[in-house]
């Protein structure tokens, strides 16, 4: 009769930034389509990418991804990709022009969060974050292991 729902609407997450919640606040997100050879997307689809270390910077109007590592794909031998290379990111220029003056203030950086692919296209969810300070990080903590605690109260 009706359609069969797809789960977070048909997106096929391939790698998060765990550390990035933890290190940073995210202030505000955003989605942007990146600018691929054949071997990445290859190598995306294989689950192959890390987002450990990576950010995001804009230069001249454009979006770019730095130190975002997806794998070599073996089978495409001389047609490979650099594994760390930097890649533009697509995205509307309005966007870009609200990030580019958020970034000017201080403390601001634009880090990947995670790499989807999004109706078939690969897609990076970016964060506008701003730095925890290590009473925050000690917070986080607190918060995660009390919530531990509750959960394993409720078990007994």
């Amino acid at each position: 009769m009706g359609k069969k729902k797809k789960t977070e609407e048909g997106i096929k997450v391939i790698a998060q930034n765990k550390k990035a919640r933890f290190e940073y606040h995210v202030e505000d997100k955003y989605e942007a389509g990146m600018v691929l050879m054949g071997s990445e997307v290859k190598s995306l689809r294989d689950n192959r990418a890390s987002l450990v270390d990576s950010y995001a910077s804009i230069k001249q109007g454009e979006c770019f991804l730095h130190k975002v590592h997806i794998a070599i794909y073996p089978p495409s031998a001389q047609f490979n990709h650099e594994p760390t290379c930097t890649r533009k990111l697509l995205m509307h220029k309005g966007e870009i022009e609200k990030l580019t003056i958020k970034l000017k203030e201080r403390g601001f950086t634009l880090i990947p969060l995670r790499l989807y692919f999004k109706q078939g296209k690969a897609k990076v969810e970016l964060g506008l974050c701003k730095g925890k300070k290590q009473y925050d990080k000690r917070a986080t903590i607190k918060k995660r292991e009390t919530k531990r605690e509750i959960s394993r109260a409720m078990k007994r």
